[in-house]
């Protein structure tokens, strides 16, 4: 994989300054190379970290004479054998061909349509001699990043954001748009527009598009490789189970390709476990070693959480290690880590605001573990919940009861019941309000608005959000039919995760691959009938099936316990609550910020927080003091002026604001 950057000027040549100083910007992340290719209005660099076998001294950028065709690219393709028949390539050049020469192949073949050939993870810009055009993509998901500026006569892209800045018509000036949406969006979401960034001048292409630049003018376009509305019917459930996993093997193996170890988060789950266990089988016959990471509590957390949740998953992680073997397993409690002195690292890693403050330090901890230990390749299992492991018993079960399938609603009850050690007249009640939801307590509960109200007036931002589906306290609109096609259909659900790891990866000098993020498993669960997904009291019956002699039945048959990441960030915050609430009350006073953020909200969830106690880290009100301080630290970074206070103060006025 690499950080990739380009210019190209419409008439003039890139003067060969600009050039280097977006290079230079490059080197504070690993490389082992640095190369760039310069052709009159052109200018194209990589900054390369060899992973895999055919990346080695690899040519990058890569200029092929005879077509004339020039390429840069971040990339890694799963399905390298499907294309070398395609196009034809002798067999002894499969083993050496790298990725890059690969997609120039296939773009010399299909031209624009070539994304639809392409599996894995990518972003890559080609320049088109002939053509005198600029084309690029980012893979479906986003999972590598490109950033780019425009304007009538210049056109720049990179990786990341910092070297575009780099460049003397790039201004860093704050894109409001992006943080109203932020600010917000109460749930696990940053934007709901992925080609914005927080800075104004640089856009991002989306997930599953193309750009291509010609004549000084910039085009977008969506490409659609999901096919979301196939059905597959099989005979047989052990035929659906076969296919499972055969689709999944391949996922798997296609991302083990590396000359370094393999690496790879384990929780106590179905989702990290199931690719422990494809990935080790196919490692002993390399007779390589699966390393896996595993976080836990820090040392002294008094587990507060209830008796079905579990923070510390070591007996059912080590129950999968036993069980699969081929595995070296490290736990990893990082008892100096915290969410809170790691924001600033954090802001400089990825450049942007982020949500997940909860997993910040165990994310980052397992990332520099395994970088230190020379892990080339770290699989994850993060897309899980809406690929191989959906499937949510409860909300079917209501379907099923207001359904009247009473057969069918009797016996899953049944076997639901035992499988989860729960009465069935207990279960039922929770069934019949799913089923019939005037049943319910009407809710009142709103999660608390971090965004200013008058500065969400101005920027009309709950308006757009509904349009999107999201109101104040998240997703609504969504059933069990229709909720993981919206999620999995719209790119800017994608975007945030993909953004991160993408420049952890670059960071640290390993790939984060996610076998349940690829598009062959995703097109194939979607395709399965629902009942594949829950049936015989079970919720998330595929992988559970699937996963027969791969996963101990400790693990793969478990439905009464949870393992919950993450719940241990208040204790490890307490020794810094001081610094913390502190710095909270300088936002309060700052007045160059205060036109963002609802005062309000904040002085509330600052009451509720002068004294730390570790049972509070799930609550919204500590979500709110967290979010507040990442995005105060990066506004830190911007000249930001505040508006005029009595103009302010009178618009609080009119809609009945008062602060004290």
């Amino acid at each position: 994989m690499s950080a990739i950057a380009g210019i190209y000027n419409v008439k003039e040549p890139v003067p060969h300054h600009f050039g280097q100083q977006m290079m230079q910007a490059l080197r504070k992340y690993p490389a082992d190379d640095v190369q760039i290719w310069n052709q009159e209005n052109v200018f194209l660099g990589c900054h390369a970290q060899w992973i895999t076998p055919e990346s080695i001294g690899e040519q990058l950028p890569f200029y092929d004479y005879e077509r004339q065709l020039a390429i840069t690219s971040d990339a890694m393709i799963d399905n390298r054998d499907e294309l070398f028949d395609r196009l034809g390539v002798h067999y002894e050049e499969r083993k050496i061909m790298p990725d890059s020469q690969l997609i120039l192949l296939a773009y010399s073949k299909w031209g624009e349509e070539v994304v639809k050939y392409l599996i894995g993870d990518f972003a890559f810009m080609i320049w088109d001699r002939k053509k005198q055009k600029l084309f690029g993509a980012r893979d479906f998901s986003g999972a590598r990043t490109l950033y780019y500026y425009q304007n009538d006569q210049q056109f720049a892209f990179c990786t990341v954001m910092e070297p575009l800045l780099k460049l003397p018509y790039i201004k860093k000036q704050l894109n409001e748009e992006w943080l109203a949406e932020y600010l917000a969006i109460s749930i696990m979401l940053d934007v709901v527009d992925a080609s914005k960034t927080i800075i104004k001048d640089i856009e991002q292409v989306p997930p599953s598009h193309t750009i291509t630049v010609m004549d000084g003018k910039v085009t977008l376009s969506r490409y659609q490789v999901l096919s979301l509305d196939e059905e597959i019917r099989f005979k047989s459930d052990e035929e659906y189970i076969e296919g499972f996993r055969d689709v999944f093997q391949k996922a798997v193996d296609s991302r083990l390709r590396t000359f370094k170890a393999v690496g790879s988060t384990l929780s106590g789950g179905l989702d990290s476990g199931s690719i422990v266990s494809f990935a080790a089988k196919t490692l002993r016959k390399q007779h390589k070693k699966l390393h896996t990471y595993s976080s836990i509590p820090a040392g002294g957390f008094d587990d507060y959480t209830p008796r079905n949740y579990f923070p510390d998953e070591r007996p059912f992680i080590r129950a999968t290690v036993d069980y699969v073997g081929n595995i070296e397993e490290r736990y990893l409690s990082l008892d100096n880590k915290n969410p809170y002195t790691d924001i600033d690292d954090w802001l400089d890693i990825i450049e942007t605001p982020y949500k997940f403050f909860e997993n910040s330090f165990w994310i980052r901890g397992i990332f520099e573990h395994a970088s230190n230990e020379e892990i080339g390749i770290l699989l994850s299992g993060g897309r899980g919940n809406f690929t191989i492991s959906w499937g949510p018993a409860l909300e079917y079960y209501g379907y099923l009861l207001k359904s009247m399938k009473w057969i069918r609603f009797v016996r899953e009850l049944k076997n639901y019941s035992k499988n989860i050690g729960v009465g069935r007249k207990k279960i039922f009640k929770v069934i019949t309000k799913q089923a019939f939801p005037f049943l319910r307590q009407k809710e009142s509960y709103q999660f608390p608005m971090l965004i200013d109200p008058i500065f969400a007036k101005k920027m009309n931002i709950f308006e757009k959000l509904e349009n999107y589906g999201i109101g104040v306290n998240g997703f609504s609109g969504l059933t069990i039919f229709n909720e993981r096609k919206y999620l999995i259909e719209n790119e800017f659900i994608w975007n945030s995760s993909g953004t991160s790891n993408a420049k952890l990866s670059l960071q640290y000098g390993l790939l984060l691959r996610d076998p349940t993020n690829d598009i062959r498993v995703i097109n194939y669960c979607m395709s399965l009938p629902i009942d594949q997904f829950i049936n015989n009291g079970l919720d998330r019956a595929l992988i559970r099936q699937a996963t027969e002699g791969y996963l101990p039945n400790k693990v793969r048959l478990n439905q009464k316990y949870h393992g919950i990441q993450g719940m241990d960030w208040v204790h490890r915050m307490i020794p810094c609550w001081t610094d913390f609430t502190k710095e909270v009350k300088q936002l309060l006073l700052d007045k160059d910020v205060k036109q963002y953020f609802n005062l309000e909200s904040i002085r509330y969830a600052l009451s509720k927080a002068e004294v730390p106690k570790v049972e509070f880290a799930p609550t919204p009100e500590l979500k709110v003091l967290m979010r507040s301080i990442i995005v105060y630290r990066f506004l830190h970074s911007f000249n930001i002026k505040g508006g005029d206070t009595n103009e302010k103060e009178m618009e609080r006025a009119k809609i009945g604001i008062v602060e004290y």
